[in-house]
């Protein structure tokens, strides 16, 4: 496996912001691959995982210095539905960094930048598991030891293919935040946590201050915000999670589109934009990029709206 930046996460963000990448999703899509599926992108890991590759390469390219996962719907419970065995689960989870880390580094090579694109290990919710839109609910009737049983052996198996930071993404309530920070701790991983919100809240309608709280003063925890939420819902969730974690914040919207469940499509217009950078970086953000429907053309112009330094 290709090596890891020499210098941490958590140092470069004190070096200035960082840039994420895009929708991993939607350039899948974008590269023909069929997602409907209930592991939904997790899939490829197993059939075809030169696309997985290839999608990360392509965030490289546009100015991504930070790469998530395709692990956030892989779990071992989805794999087994699909037949496979908890070795071979495993093996997928880990399979997942170590696509993103090869990516970085063939796009990088020989460039100055090129062993300083880290790599972030996507944990998404349970909710992701069900794949039936409760991530976006949260509050699934579990106990918070529950949820911590169900995210600790794939939190372990990620943690063995060594990313840089865990990406603890678009989760909706406090409980499960509570649920993963349990489950992460003493893995030896940095972490960030990030929440889906609206309107000031977390999914599940806990006001944001709060859900950010619950990270103030936890070390692992090197950066606390929202994804897969509107750009205009970022914009009031960065300065609410710099004022109560007091940490450096993480933000990567969606495209600002919304989701037609009954027509399955996408309707409204982008309002992901880059002249929001400013603002969100002026309130403390330090990993700024995006989520569903932003590819890698927006991730380019963030990126010189940033003018982000690499590390």
């Amino acid at each position: 496996m290709t090596p890891a930046p020499t210098l941490s996460l958590a140092d470069a963000l004190e070096r200035g912001p960082l840039v994420l990448d895009g929708g991993l999703s939607n350039q899948l899509a974008a590269q023909g691959c069929d997602l409907s599926d209930a592991l939904w992108s997790a899939r490829l890991l197993a059939d075809d995982p030169g696309q997985i590759e290839q999608a990360h390469a392509a965030y490289v390219r546009a100015g991504a210095q930070v790469l998530i996962t395709s692990s956030y719907q892989a779990t071992f419970e989805g794999f087994a539905r699909r037949g496979l065995g908890r070795p071979e689960a495993a093996e997928l989870l880990r399979r997942s960094v170590e696509l993103a880390r090869t990516a970085a580094e063939k796009e990088a090579a020989g460039k100055a930048a090129g062993k300083n694109v880290w790599v972030a290990a996507s944990v998404g919710p349970y909710g992701a598991f069900l794949a039936d839109g409760s991530e976006y609910r949260g509050r699934y009737g579990l106990s918070t030891a529950e949820l911590e049983r169900f995210h600790r052996p794939r939190i372990e198996a990620l943690v063995e293919a060594e990313p840089d930071v865990l990406a603890l993404e678009t989760v909706p309530d406090v409980t499960e935040a509570e649920a993963l920070l349990r489950a992460v701790a003493g893995c030896g991983v940095p972490v960030w946590l990030s929440y889906s919100a609206a309107g000031g809240c977390t999914r599940a309608g806990q006001p944001l201050s709060e859900a950010f709280a619950l990270a103030a003063g936890n070390d692992q925890v090197v950066a606390v915000g929202v994804n897969c939420c509107t750009p205009a819902d970022a914009d009031e969730a960065v300065r609410s999670a710099a004022e109560a974690a007091r940490k450096p914040v993480v933000v990567y919207p969606n495209s600002g589109e919304e989701w037609d469940a009954a027509a399955r499509s996408w309707t409204g217009r982008p309002t992901f934009a880059p002249e929001r950078v400013s603002a969100w970086r002026a309130a403390g953000a330090r990993l700024l990029g995006g989520c569903c429907r932003v590819g890698p053309e927006a991730i380019a112009a963030l990126a010189r709206a940033l003018d982000a330094p690499t590390a």
